[in-house]
């Protein structure tokens, strides 16, 4: 497993939700970094050539049987090593310390002493606050170690062990998230100061490497890309054009639960700009009926997930020498789905890209984007030369607008919730709001209340407004839209759209809510 990078940062991958996050502030300093599983052996880390190693968090207790754990010979390897949360507290355990449970758990931000400003902690304030994720402590740690921070609750909050030839640092919270307001400032420290990084890597290396990457596995086979129109879709399908030309072959489904006007864009679109081999299938029928009398989400997309593949297959047996799928997943989609390298992730909900595919799936999968964000993704649809327009759309579910009707899928709802998004995203576009939301969609709720109109009165359908936003998809905070643009959205909704009286706006984050709500 030798990266072609000559700085690169590998992180191994213990289940924590925000494992990806690590991987993110790495590259934003300017270094490759890379996850990978735990159970990866000191060969295969020392052939990476890496300059530092991080250990994430993860949801596990290391004294649980079965907990994940990694090669101790890695702390010998003499490059610097952090570990943050449970990885500070699996490196304490292999280096001899104690980890137990915690007389006071930390969830949330604590108040964090600094007592040794050197190296990791450079720079940061004497009193400052950390974000906190545990259930578990570091009890007692072995002679060679220092503390270099505390809570009042957490006494090694932070530590440095340089004993025996050893760089390792551990710190009990999570720098990674933005709660963390010095988060980026100690792991751009652990790669400047600590790793001594040069900083030269960038998207366009990235791009250049996928490419390379896709050529090798893919070799002479052709390649089935489903096209949504959204920019995930759109710069998988760039990324294997630029590296197969010819072989790669494009299916578009329309599965009757896309946005207004989405099938003529994808059509338009990539046929004008792509100028490759694209064949719409029109599925509707099939994919409702699937639908019919069904309400749980995860069901939703399970059966949009199997009809979704097997529309593809149908649509494949056309393509000779069609050896791969490919998909525009990301890692948000794999993380909440589970997918994580350390198997012990938190499944959240199934993507139909990434949960709901069948056994008899019938295509090896490639899926070039599944290591990025989404703000990743269209730093890459530029290098690529993407338009715009496509970088800058905001996204849609795989699933569509099933997962915005809550309760059972119809054409009438379908239809309307259609007409209620059209008029939200054309006050957001006139307010010139778009490109500072990330997200912004109405959900049709399984409600109807009573209303009055004229003299009479009216039992209809209620409308929620979403709008977020986020630099990673992995947490969200919602848009503090003015009121003057809720009241048009809502007063236009409620007149334009026969069947709806009442208009609420979402105001949660992510977490404790998912952005989509189903």
């Amino acid at each position: 497993m030798v990266d072609p990078h000559d700085e690169v940062i590998p992180i191994l991958d213990f289940g924590s939700q925000t494992t990806q996050l690590i991987a993110r502030r790495v590259r934003d300093a300017g270094v490759f970094s890379v996850l990978v599983s735990p159970s990866i052996s000191v060969e295969e880390l020392r052939a990476m050539r890496p300059i530092g190693i991080i250990l994430s968090g993860g949801p596990s207790s290391v004294y649980d049987k079965g907990a994940p754990t990694c090669d101790k010979r890695i702390f010998d390897l003499g490059v610097p090593v952090l570990g943050i949360c449970y990885g500070m507290q699996l490196a304490a355990h292999l280096m001899g310390g104690r980890v137990d449970k915690a007389e006071h758990r930390e969830f949330g931000r604590a108040s964090l002493a600094i007592d040794d400003h050197r190296d990791l902690l450079l720079g940061v304030a004497d009193k400052t606050i950390a974000w906190m994720s545990h259930g578990d402590q570091v009890q007692s740690l072995g002679p060679e170690f220092e503390v270099l921070a505390s809570t009042p609750t957490c006494v090694n909050a932070a530590v440095r062990s340089l004993a025996g030839g050893r760089r390792f640092f551990g710190v009990q919270f999570h720098p990674e998230v933005t709660h963390t307001p010095f988060g980026t400032d100690l792991i751009r420290n652990f790669v400047y100061e600590i790793c001594k990084a040069r900083g030269a890597w960038r998207m366009a290396d990235f791009a250049e490497d996928a490419t390379n990457r896709l050529r090798e596995k893919i070799g002479d086979a052709d390649v089935v890309c489903g096209l949504s129109g959204g920019v995930d879709s759109a710069v998988a399908a760039a990324m294997l054009h630029k590296a197969i030309g010819k072989q790669l072959h494009c299916v578009f489904v329309d599965t009757g639960l896309l946005r207004s006007g989405e099938r003529t864009l994808v059509e338009t679109t990539f046929r004008d700009h792509f100028k490759i081999d694209l064949r719409v299938v029109d599925a509707a029928d099939q994919f409702l009926g699937d639908l019919a009398g069904v309400s749980d989400p995860q069901e939703k997309r399970r059966r949009i997930g199997h009809r979704f593949i097997d529309v593809f297959k149908e649509a494949a047996k056309g393509i000779r020498n069609a050896e791969f799928l490919a998909q525009g997943t990301l890692y948000p989609d794999v993380i909440e789905s589970g997918h994580g390298h350390s198997g012990q992730a938190a499944g959240i909900k199934l993507h139909h890209n990434v949960g709901g595919l069948p056994a008899d799936l019938g295509f090896k999968l490639v899926e070039p984007l599944r290591e990025l964000f989404k703000d990743e993704v269209r730093r890459l649809g530029e290098v690529l030369g993407l338009p715009e327009q496509l970088i800058w759309r905001h996204p849609f579910p795989g699933p569509g607008l099933a997962v915005r009707v809550l309760g059972e899928v119809t054409r009438p709802k379908l239809d309307l919730l259609r007409a209620c998004d059209e008029i939200l995203l054309e006050e957001i576009v006139a307010a010139n709001l778009y490109r500072a939301t990330s997200q912004v969609f109405t959900v049709l709720l399984p409600v109807q209340s009573v209303g009055v109109m004229g003299d009479g009165r009216t039992y209809e359908h209620c409308i929620a407004v979403r709008a977020v936003e986020t630099q990673d998809f992995m947490t969200a905070d919602w848009s503090r839209l003015p009121y003057d643009l809720l009241a048009r959205v809502s007063s236009r909704i409620i007149n334009e759209v026969r069947g709806v009286n009442r208009v609420v706006y979402d105001i949660s984050s992510k977490p404790p809510a998912t952005i989509e709500w189903e």
